[in-house]
């Protein structure tokens, strides 16, 4: 295979950080300091490295995705697995299912490929920047920033919302997720959760709705296992420290165990890289311009996605393809020792699913359904 020189994958941030008196609107890929911090990926065991290559051989022999039949408007039919699904069964994620189900290979390779159906059903690859835009217009997440450890950091402020519940503000957070991933440096896996549950003038009682809630930790850790590296939520009201005792019983109790309320958030995060707006003891002076901070947002997660899949075409299109690799941290792929793939455009191509909101009408609020 024809080594592919990786792409800058850690360009450093904007010279905003460099000078506090400067405001930064956008987005950024990790700096190179922070990124050289990601910690190495723990390698498995014999026994592990066993069960590792049974899933992997039964994932690359995946044909067909088939949507579940109680599957309410599924936005993608069942058929035949496409390019951009094989590339999403990256050995990372392998392993990543595995120790989610502690290694039984079995049960991993059912719930890869209920994720996969399930992504088909959510519709996951068409949820355009123009449909989600209205949930985000007041900020109330955002992506900006990163950990000492090169996790990027997905800010949520919930007195900031700014609609009313509805199956898009659970499109929303999916869609931010799926973005968040697309901000972590090479070799890292999980992202760093900051939510300020401070109250706004027009929204005191900020937390969800217990159905939607449920929804939501379901998906979370049905779909997106071992993505989490720490949570740091600050200003808990009393109405939503009861809301969390609620929630609880729900969470995988390695989850609960990343949950941090209250505490300093540059015991994690370099000063340079916390909001000082989210937190004082933060030195980074960011504001949300929803003009100017989603569209670069878009713009910039556009390219990483392209990036990505020229490197898997040229890797060979191989399922168990390093992310090491994908994410521009090494210059050849496991296919490395095989002959070079041939590109072709029509390989290149990402994100042709659309899910459009119909012009003239608002999404209509739809009751959340309450996980199983």
């Amino acid at each position: 295979m024809a080594a592919v020189k990786p792409a800058d994958p850690v360009a450093e941030a904007p010279a905003a950080q460099e000078k506090a008196s400067v405001t930064i609107k956008t987005p950024f890929r990790a700096p190179a300091a922070i990124a050289a911090k990601v910690p190495p990926p723990v390698e498995l065991t014999a026994e592990e490295k066993t069960k590792y290559d049974w899933l992997l051989e039964r994932a690359r022999a995946f044909k067909e995705i088939t949507v579940r039949a109680d599957a309410k408007d599924p936005k993608v039919p069942s058929g035949p697995i496409t390019d951009d699904e094989r590339m999403w069964l990256t050995r990372e994620c392998l392993i990543r299912y595995l120790r989610a189900t502690r290694f039984d290979e079995k049960e991993t390779e059912k719930r890869l490929l209920q994720t996969l159906a399930w992504r088909r059903e959510f519709g996951t690859e068409g949820l355009t920047a123009d449909y989600i835009s209205p949930e985000n217009e007041t900020g109330k997440q955002s992506l900006v920033g990163f950990d000492e450890t090169g996790r990027p950091l997905h800010y949520l402020e919930p007195g900031k919302q700014n609609t009313e519940a509805s199956h898009r503000q659970v499109e929303h957070l999916v869609f931010m997720v799926e973005r968040v991933i697309e901000l972590m440096p090479p070799g890292q896996e999980k992202l760093a959760l900051l939510i300020n549950f401070k109250q706004s003038k027009t929204r005191k009682y900020t937390a969800p709705g217990m159905g939607m809630a449920r929804e939501v930790l379901n998906i979370l850790q049905m779909h997106y296992p071992e993505r989490l590296g720490r949570a740091l939520i600050i200003n808990v009201p009393w109405v939503v420290w009861g809301f969390f005792k609620l929630i609880t019983p729900f969470l995988d109790a390695r989850t609960v165990d990343k949950l941090r309320f209250n505490e300093d958030m540059t015991q994690y995060i370099s000063p340079d890289q916390l909001s000082s707006d989210f937190q004082p003891q933060g030195a980074l002076k960011f504001e949300y311009d929803h003009a100017e901070y989603w569209p670069a947002l878009n713009k910039l997660c556009d390219e990483v996605r392209a990036e990505r899949k020229a490197r898997w075409v040229a890797g060979g299109k191989l399922v168990g393809e390093s992310e090491i690799y994908l994410f521009g941290g090494a210059e050849a792929g496991i296919g490395a020792a095989a002959p070079a793939a041939e590109v072709k455009p029509e390989d290149l191509k990402v994100g042709e699913l659309k899910i459009e909101e119909a012009k003239g009408e608002e999404p209509k609020a739809e009751e959340a359904k309450t996980a199983a």
